[in-house]
């Protein structure tokens, strides 16, 4: 019922595990448990404004080539749609509508005055220069710009983008309305109003919730062996601040395969080598090569799916060792695969609470663009910290007190503090 809205825009292939319909799950399952009357449930449920553009751009061969470009915008009520814009060629419509309504409910679990949004397009950014790439990005904007703005919806960086794509974007906006606007979007290079700390904001949230996690059951970061599956940004950075926390982190991998080694990995020389070589981890001296799917399931005290989405299935969740899985990633562990390691007792830290230090910098940075009084990276960590550890705190004690695994203890606070918003607004008209 809940996925119908998006079932005439798009189809996808039996087999693949659809990132809409499992965050439409998670909304029922957060919806029974707090009893919501079924028409805010109808109201949730369905995004409100779905945007496709036509991106017609010329390649540098002189060829055109006309590229679909996506926003989504699910729910507006605590404040202006946030949300990244990523460039992957697994972009589609539902994966976009999915992660929008994720945004809105790790938005409400943190406290930010945001609504969810996503954006993207189905390109692989390896396949085109950076003169194609800025004429896309540019294109996208300006066919977005009646639907993007500071008090609107604010895009940020995701897969494929980073603050250069967000340059890009603000420059755009920023020509056609006739200002400098830097609160159009967060991510940006400091130069030109981006936030210090942004781009190990992620990482650093998830290394934090990993931190209050392992506190609980009685351990430190210190000596604990953790498995990281993606070495992309979030991925690497969670993996130097974990390092330097003095935990051992024993394999990483990418898209193309992934190392171990038993006493840690030497974290700062690998990302050195990736950066040198710009071809992933494998080949880095005094490691054993290994596939993601072993990675996955590698004896360890935290696994971080960092990657992609549905890592975590049916298929290989028995095989699963970790006593903590930390969703670094937005939806790795599918619904089936969710249950059963609950059951197993392991440690599930959802996605909506364990990778939410991007928006909740990028929230740090927008306040900033909008007050034009910029912090010290210090402050802006220090903010992180407390919100992150704060959001924390507040669903173990939700899940304490309902009886409840941590994923729906999340979506019962996220979901339940939008619909509560959404009861004392009424509805227009």
């Amino acid at each position: 019922m809940l996925s119908s809205s998006l079932s005439q825009l798009e189809k996808e292939s039996p087999a693949y595990i659809c990132p809409y319909d499992q965050a439409c799950s998670y909304l029922e399952e957060a919806a029974k448990e707090l009893k919501l009357d079924q028409s805010i449930l109808e109201v949730l449920s369905h995004p409100r404004k779905v945007v496709t553009v036509s991106i017609p751009v010329k390649r540098d061969n002189s060829q055109v080539q006309v590229l679909a470009g996506h926003r989504v915008q699910h729910c507006d009520i605590l404040g202006p749609y946030k949300g990244g814009t990523r460039y992957h060629p697994a972009v589609t419509l539902r994966e976009v509508s999915a992660l929008a309504m994720l945004m809105t409910w790790k938005c409400a679990l943190l406290g930010i005055p945001y609504g969810g949004a996503k954006g993207g397009i189905a390109i692989d950014p390896k396949f085109y220069s950076v003169g194609e790439l800025e004429r896309i990005t540019r294109r996208y904007t300006s066919e977005l710009i009646k639907d993007i703005g500071p008090a609107v919806d604010i895009p940020a960086p995701d897969m494929g983008t980073s603050a250069r794509e967000m340059a890009w974007m603000m420059d755009t906006y920023s020509v056609n309305v006739g200002h400098a606007v830097p609160g159009v979007v967060t991510g940006k290079p400091i130069s030109i109003g981006g936030s210090r700390g942004r781009e190990m904001a992620t990482g650093r949230g998830v290394m934090f919730i990993i931190r209050e996690a392992l506190a609980d059951k009685g351990q430190s970061l210190a000596g604990a062996r953790i498995a990281i599956q993606g070495f992309g940004n979030v991925g690497s950075a969670a993996a130097l601040l974990l390092h330097e926390a003095g935990a051992k982190v024993i394999a990483v991998s990418t898209g193309s395969g992934g190392i171990f080694c038993e006493d840690g990995l030497d974290i700062p020389a690998l990302k050195a080598y990736v950066a040198e070589n710009r071809k992933g981890v494998v080949g880095f001296e005094h490691t054993t090569p290994i596939s993601n799917a072993d990675l996955l399931t590698l004896p360890c005290d935290v696994l971080i799916p960092a990657a992609l989405e549905n890592q975590i299935t049916e298929d290989n969740v028995n095989q699963i060792q970790a006593k903590i899985v930390a969703e670094a990633a937005n939806g790795p562990v599918t619904l089936v695969a969710n249950q059963v390691l609950e059951s197993k007792g392991v440690t599930v830290l959802p996605d909506i609470l364990a990778n939410a230090g991007g928006v909740v910098v990028s929230y740090l940075e927008w306040v900033q663009g909008l007050s034009y009084v910029f912090w010290d990276e210090e402050r802006v960590n220090k903010e992180l910290e407390n919100l992150m550890v704060q959001a924390y705190r507040q669903v173990m004690q939700q899940s304490k007190i309902r009886q409840i695994p941590l994923r729906l203890a999340a979506y019962t606070l996220g979901v339940g503090r939008v619909a509560q918003a959404l009861s004392d607004r009424g509805l227009y008209p």
